[in-house]
């Protein structure tokens, strides 16, 4: 019960936020420029400063366990072509596929792992090591998937390639997690001032984008893409889990190793991913629709896995 209650109110403030901004869109307080305006800053600023702080803050050096690392990129990099290779065969609409793989394999590693792992496991635990090998590459993954699956294809064959890794070159979330690598490896210690005033900027992006949710989401829109919501969120919240949950078993993971990896693959869809869809003309109601989904779904599923792991013996 206590983990349900956990995940409740885990899960819940972001849906009520969400709900938040819908509502103020609807009573004329907010605006479809609005939304767009906050979408663009979250992109752009928010979203790079707070993945440079997080990932900065993590001592990579000190917490560096190899075969604990290697095991979550390596996951983290096959759970995303899986789900993009099945969403590729199975979605007939392809301008759905960039926002279904991304919503399909992104998960809030970042935002939820830390409050979740400490409240099972009293410490933060093998969770900041986890976000170092997976948060990076859930981002660089989601822009070479909405890159390559977006509207605008220029090019083929060597072209399209060179566009493609220009726009990834490009993307502001991929340089605020390189810098943040680079800040931890040299262990940078950033002025008060300068350090206080990113903090403050990064904690704007996830209450600013589920507000800009809200305000944009369309019952009528959200009914198209009702079904391929539901199926990404499957995908995310319970088929992940089952593939790669056994295999962390056999590889001996256990407490808060197992906790940290639970995170990785069971984690809602992130908030960001409506924020990156939008920004790069993917489905970005598709996104949004997930992000609900599976942050009210979440509440059970997780706990759930949680109860499972623990039936087992593995936290």
């Amino acid at each position: 019960m206590e983990n349900f209650i956990f995940s409740i109110n885990s899960t819940m403030p972001i849906f009520l936020v969400i709900l938040l901004g819908y509502v103020l869109k609807r009573i004329g307080m907010l605006t479809e420029e609005f939304a767009d305006v906050a979408n663009k800053f979250c992109f752009n600023v928010a979203l790079p400063v707070m993945l440079f702080k997080d990932i900065s803050a993590t001592n990579v050096k000190k917490d560096m366990d190899v075969r604990f690392f290697l095991f979550c990129l390596i996951v983290t990099i096959v759970m995303f072509g899986l789900v993009w290779s099945l969403s590729k065969l199975i979605i007939k609409d392809k301008s759905l596929v960039g926002a279904f793989a991304q919503a399909g394999a992104r998960g809030s590693a970042a935002i939820l792992g830390v409050a979740f792992v400490e409240n099972i496991c009293g410490d933060i635990g093998m969770t900041a090591l986890m976000i170092v090998a997976s948060v990076p590459f859930f981002n660089m993954l989601s822009v070479v998937i909405l890159v390559c699956e977006g509207p605008n294809k220029n090019g083929q064959g060597a072209s399209k390639l060179k566009n493609s890794i220009i726009n990834i070159a490009k993307n502001p979330i991929i340089i605020g997690i390189i810098l943040g690598l680079l800040a931890s490896l040299v262990e940078l210690k950033l002025p008060v001032i300068l350090d206080r005033g990113l903090d403050y900027v990064g904690r704007t992006a996830t209450p600013i984008a589920l507000i800009a949710i809200g305000a944009g989401f369309s019952f009528k829109e959200a009914l198209t893409r009702l079904r391929p919501a539901i199926g990404a969120s499957f995908i995310k919240l319970i088929g992940l889990p089952m593939i790669f949950l056994p295999i962390a078993m056999k590889l001996g993971f256990r407490d808060a190793e197992m906790v940290a990896i639970l995170v990785m693959l069971a984690a809602p869809t992130t908030v960001s991913s409506y924020v990156m869809a939008k920004s790069m003309d993917n489905d970005h109601v598709l996104a949004s629709n997930a992000i609900v989904i599976t942050t009210l779904a979440s509440s059970v599923t997780l706990t759930l896995w949680v109860y499972i792991l623990r039936c087992l013996g593995m936290i």
